[in-house]
């Protein structure tokens, strides 16, 4: 693949894709996307992050990375979604990043996040479920639990879009000090990096969502409510004592 990432390049933008017993639909997904990045004539690699798996998809990955020269794969010892997210992140080498799951990704959403990056209009860009002209075909107490995760979101912690999980895509110079800020993991990692995004002052727009389930949800509607409201409340007092410990070197700053 012509535009694939060579050594010592610096890659227009990495994907990072996490990989939790996957093997059923990762093949499709790199080659998929390697595929779109290619016939876009973007420089690119495709960060996988296998966490945990006992299915196969860590022989796998390593299997499509010995095919594909832009592929490169991380691994973890354990499952965990924002552990394998904030892995690659960290790794990645490209000028933009970009974050999609194995079940789902869309190169319309990276066509228009780029170019809303590339341009300078924001730092971060959010594939909404909730914004205007967003499709979202997932159950109705998905969709609840979305439409109530914001508006807690945005009480208890001052959220300023309305859906923090997702596709997401950023400036990666901008992105890495947040990243390395983040102390949740598991389903939360990325809440709080779009949230501390955004109370740094940096720019982040969403864009419509289409959102379509190409398998069943791996976990209960109750589980996830759960597991996110305890998340809400971690971050709170997380971003609260930040505050407190700031605090007096803000009033430093203004008496100088």
């Amino acid at each position: 693949m012509s535009a694939s990432q060579h050594d010592g390049e610096q890659p227009f933008v990495s994907v990072v894709l996490p990989a939790h017993n996957e093997i059923s639909l990762l093949g499709s997904t790199v080659v998929n996307l390697a595929t779109g990045l290619s016939d876009r004539g973007l420089s690119y690699e495709l960060v996988v992050v296998e966490n945990g798996s006992h299915d196969g998809t860590l022989r796998l990955a390593r299997m499509l990375a010995a095919q594909i020269p832009s592929v490169r794969v991380l691994t973890l010892g354990h499952g965990d979604y924002g552990a394998a997210l904030a892995t690659g992140f960290e790794a990645a080498r490209g000028r933009y990043v970009v974050n999609f799951d194995v079940d789902y990704y869309d190169l319309a959403f990276l066509d228009v996040s780029l170019a809303r990056l590339a341009s300078g209009e924001a730092s971060m860009v959010l594939a909404s479920k909730r914004a205007p002209g967003s499709s979202d075909g997932r159950p109705i107490a998905r969709r609840a639990l979305t439409a109530g995760f914001a508006a807690v979101l945005r009480a208890a912690v001052g959220l300023q879009v309305s859906d923090a999980h997702g596709m997401k895509a950023m400036v990666r110079e901008s992105a890495a000090p947040f990243v390395r800020q983040c102390h949740l993991r598991g389903s939360l990692f990325d809440v709080e990096l779009v949230v501390r995004t955004g109370r740094a002052g940096l720019v982040v727009q969403e864009v419509p969502a289409v959102v379509f389930e190409r398998r069943p949800p791996r976990t209960s509607v109750a589980l996830r409510s759960l597991e996110s409201l305890l998340g809400v409340f971690r971050l709170r007092a997380l971003l609260a004592r930040e505050a407190r410990s700031e605090a007096p070197a803000a009033k430093a700053r203004e008496a100088g």
